[in-house]
């Protein structure tokens, strides 16, 4: 896209009287594969492009897009976001008004060391396909499905103000599940490697990537190799008996927990009632920010666009807003949100915290989840250590379900496995569990965090919002966790795991 074209449909909006005006060209191609034991059932690779413009005019958003942009089409999409500003300045009560943000100019990489959809098909499917043949060697293991994509966006963004941007972002998941059947009982278990999806490249499906901090390098071999014996003990587990526990909770389940309870209530559009259609507002007002005991001391969460291979990491968020790092929760109290730069503006803040992200060129900007993460405890222990100081507990690792109700208030999550704790001992699995708990009571059951070799970044390519829906992509790194007393549930409502 030639960027000086951009800049013309910029200045052609200001031409016709918009106060404000910005767009994106936006390029995304996804590669995915997916594997039934070891044949190929399906391939996709497909590419979307387009140009969205957004203007302010006469205090009021307009919007339009178009697939491509010629002498023609310049024209038309102004007049079209235009039209669509004086439609919405019959609905809407008050005058949009943007918090300030200095226009900025540059280009900025995910880091990705290998374009993943550069790689041959035939080296990928390779590579799936072995790890899923690793499985298959064992009897108890009678199907496996094998899952693997990249998703390559760039952006180019030019503002009225004099922001002129170029992004390009790669983000990568693969995940292989392997099924065990009961030829009896016809009942089955299932196990998924838990390796969380990442801003890097194929350099990360090989194993061949560095560390940094919390985006690990990933050691498929070695979880694959641990996955039939786990599976095995999971098929022949006893059910959970339900009651209040001790919870040690591994990076691979808590990750989701703190997106739902703590992610999602603090989004300021959600917390001011603008986001009610999708899956509700939230508990949390505007108004508890230096006084909402959210937690125990040893919560500190913090959202950021800044931590390296985070999926929600970018150099500029979709407004032009320079990406950040700020505290949301400080030793359990609620002390921010996150914003774009029109609800910056609405409460009175002087800036945006560069939360702003459309997942296409057809989809207007709103306000999306940056990396939001609970902080290690700089001196705290190894997950050995934690589990040590449980005297009768259950560690869960990985993420299967989960419910919460439309004030993020209620919830109720699973997990992949349950590892019984006695006396400061791994003592067998039990299967059937579910936590359950209130936001605040379960976060004020926290009384241990894990140390930095706990810590781990996890997170979802898929995290909806909106309407039109959006999915957006978004990391959160957290350590292992123990909380207190918190109500188990056994899904089966039969236990046996005393």
């Amino acid at each position: 896209m030639n960027s000086d074209i951009l800049r013309q449909l910029v200045d052609r909006a200001g031409e016709q009287g918009c106060e404000f005006a910005d767009v994106r060209f936006v390029s995304t191609r996804s590669c995915g594969m997916t594997l039934r034991d070891l044949g190929l059932e399906g391939i996709e690779d497909w590419t979307t492009s387009g140009v969205g413009l957004r203007v302010i005019f006469n205090g009021s958003w307009g919007f339009a897009a178009v697939t491509s942009l010629n002498d023609n089409a310049c024209g038309e999409i102004v007049e079209r976001a235009i039209r669509q500003a004086n439609s919405a300045n019959l609905l809407s009560g008050r005058p949009i008004h943007l918090a300030d943000e200095p226009p900025h100019v540059g280009t900025w990489n995910s880091g990705a060391q290998i374009n993943p959809n550069s790689v041959p098909i035939a080296e990928r499917l390779d590579l799936l396909r072995s790890r899923a043949a690793d499985l298959l060697r064992f009897p108890h293991i009678q199907h496996v499905d094998t899952h693997q994509q990249n998703i390559e966006e760039t952006v180019h963004y030019v503002n009225s103000e004099g922001a002129f941007l170029q992004q390009n972002r790669i983000r990568v998941m693969a995940a292989w599940t392997a099924v065990s059947i009961n030829s009896k009982t016809g009942d089955f278990e299932s196990l998924t490697t838990t390796a969380p999806p990442v801003g890097r490249g194929w350099e990360y499906i090989t194993g061949d990537c560095v560390d940094m901090g919390s985006a690990r390098r990933w050691d498929w071999e070695a979880e694959i190799s641990t996955m039939p014996d786990l599976l095995a003990e999971k098929s022949a587990a006893p059910g959970v008996d339900p009651g209040d526990y001790t919870l040690v909770l591994d990076p691979t389940n808590l990750w989701l927990t703190i997106h739902e309870s703590v992610g999602h209530a603090t989004e300021l559009d959600r917390s001011l009632g603008y986001e009610a259609n999708y899956a509700g507002t939230t508990f949390v007002s505007p108004n508890d920010v230096g006084s909402l005991v959210y937690g125990s001391s040893h919560m500190n969460i913090t959202a950021d666009r800044t931590r390296p291979y985070g999926l929600a990491t970018v150099g500029w968020d979709d407004e032009g807003v320079a990406a950040q790092s700020w505290p949301l929760i400080d030793a359990g109290i609620l002390s921010g949100f996150q914003v774009d730069r029109s609800i910056a503006a609405e409460v009175g803040l002087l800036r945006s915290n560069g939360c702003a992200y459309a997942d296409s060129a057809e989809h207007v900007p709103i306000q999306r989840m940056p990396n939001v993460s609970l902080q290690p405890d700089p001196h705290g222990a190894s997950l050995d250590e934690l589990i040590a100081g449980v005297e009768d507990g259950i560690y869960i690792v990985g993420d299967r379900s989960w419910s919460i109700d439309m004030q993020r208030y209620n919830f109720q999550f699973t997990g992949q496995r349950f590892h019984r704790i006695r006396s400061g001992q791994l003592a067998g699995q039990v299967k059937d569990v579910a936590y359950q708990g209130s936001t605040p009571q379960f976060w004020q059951s926290l009384v241990a965090v894990g140390g930095p070799s706990t810590d781990l970044m996890c997170g979802a390519l898929n995290c909806g919002k909106g309407q039109p829906g959006q999915v957006a992509p978004v990391s959160h790194s957290t350590p292992a966790a123990v909380f207190d007393g918190v109500r188990v549930l056994n899904t089966t409502a039969e236990g046996s795991a005393s």
